[in-house]
């Protein structure tokens, strides 16, 4: 029995003494404490709710013959006294019980204030590194590092986002890191939960997104046993995850932390940990204290060698007909990329994942080269007679020939001459490269002024869409028709999510970005990218710019759900689907390749009115007529939005 001469705090448990009838139990909490409360042969009492066992939830058991059984393993107690039947010593504590006013009271003393434990060393350090979003789901294994994070929110230092599944937290994370460079973390519970993240975090690698994934993990006795939901997320994220750590009682937490983050942060990769649970209540070390990055990373602006530096600039200076290009490892040196080019009064274009480096209005601006692209792209590299690669991967997507002399610039020396020797391979920081080809290249260059030639080849490509434009159907509107509407009304300054399939290609080709961001799957592909990225990017921007996600019907479908998560947390993301009842891009494939067209139809939701159940703004629409009008509501509306369009699979 609980006698203590400590003040006793009394709690309202139960508002009416009739919400409990005689012979039941309930579960209630008391501050923090979890509670039995039993009403039995006319009189209340509060036990305590776990089981001495194995933590069984004795409130969620029942009364039988007089005694309280534990709904886990049918042990008995008696209801008042928390005894076990036979003279046992293993009972349950018990706690004063008051009536007032028909409502029901439990005292207990006061709680003991918190002590600073392992998590929470461990988040303040995350903190402190500028680790401050995170994306999750809380668990009975991540439990203790949660309610870490808890603090740290209340402070204001944290934000944390609730989502429906795992994979949305690390395609959001993903997302983060590429818009911004720098980490946000994801979370989740062992087992499922981890192995959930696992294709998010492989997105990240292969797009070199730094990414921190925080893990639960069953307790470290029991691990080996064939636990519930035991899994070796050291052994199992060993081929995605550059640092990758089980926390220990005797780790040096602040110093793991760290050592994640800054690994994520220099290598542009995913970093893991995971946490087994009973290290997440641990108190911390006498005197330990988080940590910070001051002079923990050194300065990044490497110069490229100088006898690298001096070939690449005798061959710019010689060009006629220089073209830069720019992939998505340009993404935050772009403006200086274009100034080069306007020295140089060179074309740009860029590669997909690249898209919106530069904007389609520039007077130097020539589009998306490869697959996904503009034939103006494709047009100045065949004219060209120097190719000068800024931090792009020459995948078979975007199609950078290796029939030109070629200068490749990259902060990655893997990336260098990757697939093929290059003429010259630069090692260095973009920026500070062009720091030296601006001081040569000033004082002379043979290249010609492009920007007439370049707005020739858009007013053909421009009268080619205003041709396709007028192409109809009984079946939906085409692409190109959503994506010139989008070119009229998106905002100019929009986050755009974009996802995998037609809708991809569409917007690659027929999007003209003006001070776009885009975010993409790009190396991995994985489709239902788009919403959750939106969700990742929202976190990365506020309100300060509007998000917009735009999908297919087969891609949104595996994160429709997320719709909940805009909501939730107010999120005024604009998503735009493009339902054409079928995995267009697929079937697309399948005639290429002499197959028969199989599976690949699909039975959808309206779309709209799913929107509109989860408290979003919904809208559908099946013709070009109303297009615009539901367009502008979209754009218009103050929280998330969905505009579910009906197109063609055959008009892309």
């Amino acid at each position: 029995m609980a006698n203590s001469e400590k003040e006793i705090i009394w709690y309202k448990v139960l508002d009416n003494k009739k919400d409990l009838p005689e012979g039941r139990v309930k579960t209630v909490t008391a501050k923090h404490k979890g509670i039995c409360l039993a009403h039995f042969e006319g009189k209340f009492s509060a036990l305590d709710n776990k089981c001495p066992h194995q933590g069984g939830p004795l409130g969620e058991g029942s009364i039988e013959n007089g005694m309280l059984r534990c709904p886990w393993h049918g042990w008995d107690f008696h209801p008042c006294t928390g005894l076990p039947p036979g003279g046992y010593d293993d009972g349950i504590e018990t706690f004063a019980v008051k009536e007032e006013n028909e409502a029901i009271y439990v005292g207990l003393e006061e709680e003991v204030p918190h002590e600073t434990t392992v998590s929470d060393i461990m988040v303040e350090t995350m903190v402190n590194w500028g680790v401050t979003k995170v994306f999750g789901m809380v668990g009975h294994s991540n439990l203790g590092f949660a309610d870490a994070m808890k603090r740290q929110e209340r402070k204001g230092n944290l934000n944390f986002y609730g989502i429906r599944h795992e994979g949305a937290a690390s395609f959001a994370a993903s997302a983060y890191g590429k818009l911004t460079g720098k980490p946000a973390a994801c979370f989740s519970i062992a087992g499922p939960g981890a192995t959930n993240l696992y294709t998010g975090l492989w997105d990240a690698k292969v797009d070199r997104a730094p990414l921190l994934a925080l893990t639960g993990q069953v307790a470290t006795q029991v691990v080996g046993t064939g636990n519930f939901q035991e899994v070796d997320l050291v052994q199992a994220f060993n081929t995605v995850a550059e640092f990758n750590h089980r926390v220990q009682s005797d780790s040096r937490h602040a110093e793991l932390m760290s050592l994640a983050i800054k690994h994520a942060l220099l290598r542009r990769d995913v970093s893991h940990l995971t946490f087994p649970d009973e290290i997440q209540e641990r108190k911390a070390k006498p005197h330990a204290k988080a940590k910070g990055p001051k002079n923990r990373i050194t300065a990044l602006d490497i110069a490229p060698p100088k006898e690298a530096a001096a070939e690449a600039i005798d061959l710019i200076k010689k060009a006629r007909r220089p073209l830069i290009i720019m992939g998505h490892g340009a993404k935050f040196s772009k403006q200086a990329i274009i100034a080069f080019a306007e020295e140089l009064n060179a074309p740009v274009v860029t590669t997909f994942k690249g898209k919106g480096l530069i904007a389609d209005s520039h007077p130097l601006g020539c589009g998306v080269l490869g697959r996904s692209g503009t034939p103006i792209a494709s047009w100045f590299m065949n004219e060209s007679d120097l190719l000068i690669v800024f931090g792009a991967s020459f995948s078979n997507h975007t199609g950078i020939t290796p029939k030109k002399p070629i200068i490749q610039i990259d902060f990655d020396p893997l990336a260098l001459s990757k697939f093929h020797q290059v003429e010259v391979a630069v090692w260095g920081e973009i920026s500070r490269t062009l720091e030296l080809f601006n001081q040569e290249i000033k004082v002379a260059h043979n290249s010609i002024d492009h920007r007439s030639e370049i707005e020739e080849r858009w007013q053909i490509w421009k009268a080619e869409k205003q041709k396709r434009i007028h192409e109809t159907s009984a079946d939906g509107l085409s692409s190109i028709v959503v994506f010139d509407a989008m070119n009229r009304l998106a905002p100019k300054d929009a986050v755009m999510c974009v996802d995998v399939g037609n809708n991809a290609y569409s917007f690659g080709r027929y999007f003209e970005p003006e001070n776009h961001d885009f975010l993409m799957s790009g190396y991995l592909g994985s489709i239902g990218f788009a919403l959750p990225a939106a969700i990742g990017a929202y976190a990365a921007v506020g309100d300060s710019r509007p998000v917009v996600a735009v999908a297919g019907d087969g891609g949104v479908c595996q994160y429709l759900a997320e719709i909940t998560t805009l909501v939730k947390y107010k999120m005024p993301v604009k998503l735009i689907i493009l339902n054409n009842h079928e995995l267009g891009k697929i079937s697309k494939e399948q005639r290429a390749g002499e197959f028969d067209v199989w599976k690949t139809s699909l039975t959808n939701p309206d779309f709209a009115e799913f929107a509109r159940s989860c408290g979003a703004w919904g809208k559908q629409i099946k013709d070009s007529e109303a297009l615009d009008e539901a367009m502008k509501e979209l754009f218009d509306q103050k929280g998330p939005g969905v505009l579910e369009i009906i197109t063609d699979v055959n008009l892309i």
